[in-house]
């Protein structure tokens, strides 16, 4: 069904492997933190690549792959292809980081300034700037607060509460993929911009130039607008497509050099 071409082929497999023998610990460990936490390690670049959440995120990254990336090894060969796919990916890590580091970072002036002042009425308004995904867990503790916001006893516990969610929230590792192959997507989209593509959902046809295109406009919405409970790592999907369209449009402009 699939001509998969040797690098494709190899990268699929290893993500498939991978992906069998992961579990929590692992992710812990080789997921990519945020540069605030403690677990982050520079490995971490690279070896998130390699992880997946799910069978679906995985599926849908190695679909990506294969539906795309043949096209693109044959036309520049498999070293090129290579050195592409981990740029797009590597990129991605680094613009989700850098993103991840200022929004962050803002979250922790927030909880400096909490534990200065604590008190009912800026916990309430911690947790609606920084934490509305775990309202309903926090909501029989603030019912309580709100009820008795001087006892001394709830004043402690929110600052607790406070610290804890800025940990979960540094701590949260991002695994995937999907930078690298919307890296694949976009130099696809570049390379081949009018080339049909039939969509499953909806089941219409559509150039890959115009794919893209929505591609990176959703994801530059999503990342920007996005809720609190999206868990998507837009702004690595969005920095793979970035570090593809520079480096197709460098190699374009360096016809004369070749791997």
């Amino acid at each position: 069904m699939f001509n998969l071409t040797p690098v494709v082929r190899t990268l699929l497999i290893l993500n498939v492997l991978v992906f069998l023998v992961t579990n929590d610990a692992i992710i812990e460990q080789f997921g990519l933190h945020s540069f605030l936490s403690d677990r982050f390690n520079p490995i971490q670049l690279l070896t998130h690549m390699f992880l997946h959440g799910g069978f679906n995120h995985i599926f849908s990254n190695m679909i990506g792959l294969i539906v795309f990336g043949p096209m693109l090894e044959n036309f520049w060969g498999p070293r090129r292809f290579t050195f592409f796919y981990f740029f797009c990916g590597l990129g991605s890590a680094l613009l989700f980081s850098g993103v991840n580091y200022f929004e962050m970072h803002d979250v922790y002036m927030s909880v400096e300034a909490y534990r200065a002042a604590p008190g009912f009425d800026n916990f309430s308004a911690f947790v609606d700037q920084h934490a509305m995904s775990y309202y309903d867990q926090l909501e029989p503790f603030i019912d309580k607060f709100k009820s008795f916001p001087n006892d001394s006893k709830l004043l402690q516990m929110s600052v607790s509460y406070v610290n804890q969610i800025f940990t979960r929230q540094v701590d949260e590792p991002m695994v995937g993929a999907s930078g690298a192959i919307f890296g694949v997507i976009m130099g696809f989209g570049l390379l081949f911009p009018n080339t049909q593509l039939f969509l499953l959902f909806p089941p219409i046809p559509i150039k890959a130039k115009y794919l893209v295109i929505f591609y990176g406009a959703f994801e530059l919405y999503s990342g920007i607008y996005r809720a609190q409970a999206d868990n998507v790592a837009h702004f690595a999907h969005i920095g793979g497509m970035l570090f593809a369209f520079i480096l197709v449009k460098y190699w374009g402009s360096q016809r004369k050099t070749f791997y």
